[in-house]
This record gives structure tokens, C-alpha cells and sequence, in this order.
């Protein structure tokens, strides 16, 4: 085994130039070699009280796996991560491990933590290159269970009740399974073999998946209990925009980055002659601090924006995005304005233009100035005007990602199912709606959060679905 590595600083991630991936859309992180992983491992002090793991909302064996790494057995890594995330590939990449296990680690106090993610991200990927095993079949516990959504806590719910035994079927809206995978994370960040390949995992173990079945309509719940489902677990997301309700919003030009990113994404509008066709030139807006707005910010870029702008009320320090977005979306070119906030949005009508000009095009946006006020009932500073300091920028684009709310349609149609004044669905503390027999988790219940929450929450509504059943 190679020497404890007492470095303060991790492994770095080697990454594509910031001018080159500026103009691609091929993953900007390169991943860790085996001798960088070995090497990252041997950081890991392997706590016996595993301060790491308490981090994790889905509670990953993080020294055990990374022992496994120390000793050069990536394989056997892979089976200890995969005893409780069903997404590994995925969670390597974009879980916010900073906020989490990572802000937990022992050596994060004296320097840099150790690189979980990315030692999570390697061995998955390790194991997709190298292990050609299809997972085990177990034979059928004769109870069904329906899933609705394939987004990470869906997948999750279903993966975690296969490996028990359980006959499941995940119903998706759209027509690739992945949910806020596939449509909503740019390929430059996951690229969508990545989460094929997790998809098929989970299909090899006995997840069976329908694709364009929309619940409410396609199918009510009530129906999918008739069909002789058991358990249903309700994971359809939050795909319901937020806007700011200013002028100009209904102007041409104006995007939720739920479309936007769709529209990329799923959607393809990269291409040359695109199905749904988007922005590619001219100077755009991003609204918003989150990853999202990273995302969407660092998508126009690559469409072949010739400015893009980060418009958030807040400074640098309250930014909620991940820092490693942050700095790559910076390294990129993409300017960030802050302490402003959009007051309206000004169009024009262009007569000549072969589209319907009677709604106008965007033109310009007025902005209003802000200072950090009082702290607000989170105990984030509240962002107060500054009188008398409004200014106009040029802008094509404008796209809003100030949030989102989950899709009212499941509520509207089913009956019993309580949700609260944001819409999300009310539940208990194992997943357990209102109406018997119907559990959620993930974005549809708390709103827009992270890919590793949502895991939780399927992972908890599992546990539950399984402990009503099994008890039949």
C-alpha cells in the first residue's frame, strides 16, 4: 500500500482549457487518474467516528470505500458505494460535497478536505469501463410499487426496492428516463451517457421504466392502483417556473431555465438545424445565483453568445452555486453583476421580422442598484433598494432562473393529496402522504434543491414502502 499522503492541499482535477470549453460542450472535468486516486485516498485519515458519512444524505460508507481505493481495489469500492446510492456516476459529479461529507472532513481543518467527489466520480466511472457483470436478479417478493418520475429520487426509490425484491415501475413524462438529469444538467457538467448507463444499471436489476406517461393525465394514481400496485411514490420534481412578475416578461427573447436548458439539452438545439430552436448569438441575462443559473449562464456561452451576465441581488458571498461552478463559469468569461436586480424588461417591435411581431423582442433591461440590508428570517442580509440608481444594459436574452415550484397536475387530479402553500406535497418524516399508500420526496415535496437531497428522500420513502409492505 502506497505511504499516507499528509498533504494539506488535494489532487487537483484536470479540466479542459477555459478557452477551449467555452466553445464545446465536452465534460470540463477529466477525472482523476488511478495513481492521482491512490493518491487522494491515502489523504483520507479514516476516522473511526467518520465525521464524513453523517455529511452524506444518503449515508455512504466513505472511508470504507476509500480504504478500498488505498489498496488498489476500485471494484470493491464501487460495491460499498453502491450499497446506498443507486447514482454514483452522477452524484460523483454534481452533488455539492463542499456543503456536505466534505465540509465534514477531519483534514478540512487544517487545509483542503479530501476529495470525496472526486474519488466517488472515479470509482464509478472505474467500474463502467471496466465490470461487464450485469447486477443480480432477485426473484420477485410478489409485491408491486409504482414510481412516478425518473428524476434522482425516483431512480433512487426504485433502485433501493428492486435490490429487495420488489416488482417496480417508474412512469415518466418525458421520453428518456432521467428527470432533471437529462433535461435540466448541461452534458459539459453530466454528460447523458453517463446517466444512460446508470438508467440501464438499474433496468439490468429489474426497474422496469415507461417513458411518455403523464400522471393526471395518461394515468390518474387512482388508475395505478387499479393496475395492482401496492405503494406509489410520488418523484415528479419541480418543473413549474418562477417568475419575477415585472414588464416585460412576455417578451420574445424571454426564457424560464427550465425551457432554456430543456431546450438544449433534451432537445438538442445545439445543432445546426435544430427541432427547437434558441438563442445563439447576441448578449444574454441570466437572472438568478443557483447552479441553475451556472448552468444556464455557461450554456448560452457555448451557443455562441457574444456577452453573458450573471444579474443576482445578492454579493459574491451569498451566491449560493457551488464554488467550483462559480469559479469555472468566471474562468469562462461570463461576467457577474451583482447587487442588482431587474426592474423591467424593454422590447421592441420589428416589423420585418418573419416571426409575429406584435409581442415584441427583448431590448434592453432596467436595473436598480442594491445594498445588504437586516438579516431575514433565514439569516441571509436582505437586499434593499438604493434609491434613485436605475440603469439600462443591451441585452437579446433574458433567462430566469429564480427558482421553481412543483407541477400542480398530480394534486389537481388526485384526491386526498394535501400540499402547502408553495404546492409542495405535505408528508411525514418516512415519505407518507395524506392518502394511504402514497409516499413522496424529493423536489416535488420541498421545492428546487439538490440532486443528493432528493436521493435521501427516495431512499427514506423505500425504506418506509418497504416496511408496510413486508409486514403484509
Amino acid at each position: 500500500m502506497a505511504k499516507a499522503n499528509m498533504s494539506p492541499e488535494r489532487n487537483p482535477m484536470p479540466s479542459q482549457d477555459p478557452k477551449v470549453r467555452a466553445h464545446n460542450f465536452d465534460e470540463v472535468a477529466l477525472g482523476y487518474s488511478e495513481e492521482a486516486a491512490i493518491d487522494e485516498a491515502m489523504r483520507c485519515l479514516g476516522c473511526k467516528n467518520m465525521p464524513c458519512v453523517n455529511g452524506c444524505p444518503v449515508n455512504i460508507r466513505i472511508p470504507d470505500f476509500i480504504g478500498e481505493i488505498k489498496k488498489g481495489d476500485f471494484e470493491g469500492a464501487y460495491q460499498i458505494i453502491s450499497e446506498s446510492s443507486s447514482l454514483p456516476a452522477v452524484c460523483g459529479r454534481v452533488c455539492p460535497q463542499e456543503k456536505q461529507c466534505e465540509s465534514e472532513c477531519v483534514r478540512g481543518i487544517k487545509g483542503e478536505s479530501v476529495g470525496i467527489g472526486r474519488l466517488e466520480r472515479f470509482v464509478a466511472d472505474w467500474h463502467n469501463s471496466h465490470s461487464k457483470e450485469a447486477p443480480a436478479l432477485l426473484p420477485s417478493n410478489g409485491h408491486k410499487v409504482a414510481v412516478i418520475g425518473s428524476g434522482p429520487s425516483g431512480l433512487t426509490c426504485a433502485g433501493d426496492l428492486a435490490k429487495k425484491g420488489y416488482e417496480v415501475t417508474v412512469f415518466e413524462a418525458l421520453h428518456v428516463a432521467g428527470g432533471v438529469l437529462v433535461y435540466g444538467i448541461p452534458e459539459f457538467r453530466l454528460p447523458k451517457a453517463i446517466v444512460a448507463k446508470e438508467v440501464d444499471t438499474l433496468k439490468k436489476s429489474g426497474v422496469k421504466i415507461e417513458t411518455n406517461i403523464i400522471i393526471g393525465k395518461t394515468l390518474t394514481v387512482d388508475e395505478i392502483f387499479d393496475m395492482g400496485f401496492e405503494a406509489v411514490f410520488i418523484g415528479s420534481g419541480a418543473g413549474l417556473p418562477n417568475f419575477m412578475g415585472i414588464p416585460g416578461e412576455s417578451l420574445k427573447g424571454v426564457y424560464s431555465a427550465n425551457e432554456f436548458l430543456t431546450r438544449s439539452n433534451l432537445m438538442k438545439a445545439y445543432l445546426d438545424n435544430p427541432t427547437t430552436p434558441i438563442m445563439k448569438t447576441g448578449k444574454v441575462a441570466v437572472v438568478g445565483g443557483g447552479n441553475v443559473a451556472m448552468d444556464a449562464a455557461r450554456t448560452a456561452l457555448r451557443l455562441g453568445a457574444e456577452k453573458v451576465y450573471i444579474i443576482y441581488r445578492r454579493s459574491m458571498e451569498e451566491l449560493p452555486a457551488r464554488r467550483e461552478e462559480v469559479e469555472h463559469a468566471i474562468e469562462e468569461g461570463i461576467e457577474f453583476s451583482l447587487l442588482c436586480a431587474p426592474t423591467e424588461i424593454i422590447g421592441y417591435n420589428n416589423p420585418d421580422d418573419p416571426r409575429d411581431p406584435k409581442n415584441g423582442f427583448v431590448k434592453a433591461m432596467k436595473l436598480v442598484k442594491m445594498e445588504l440590508g437586516e438579516p431575514d428570517a433565514r439569516g441571509r442580509r436582505r437586499p434593499v433598494e438604493i434609491e434613485g440608481s436605475e440603469y439600462e444594459i443591451d441585452i437579446d436574452t433574458v433567462i430566469m432562473s429564480i427558482g421553481t415550484s412543483p407541477n400542480p397536475l398530480i394534486k389537481s387530479t388526485t384526491d386526498g393529496l394535501e400540499v402547502n402553500a408553495r404546492g409542495g406535497i405535505i408528508v411525514t418524516e418516512e415519505g407518507l402522504t395524506s392518502r394511504k399508500g402514497v409516499y413522496a420526496g424529493g423536489d416535488a415535496v420541498t421545492g428546487a434543491a439538490t440532486v443528493i437531497s432528493a436521493m435521501g428522500a427516495g431512499k427514506t420513502a423505500a425504506y418506509a414502502i418497504d416496511k408496510e409492505l413486508s409486514a403484509k
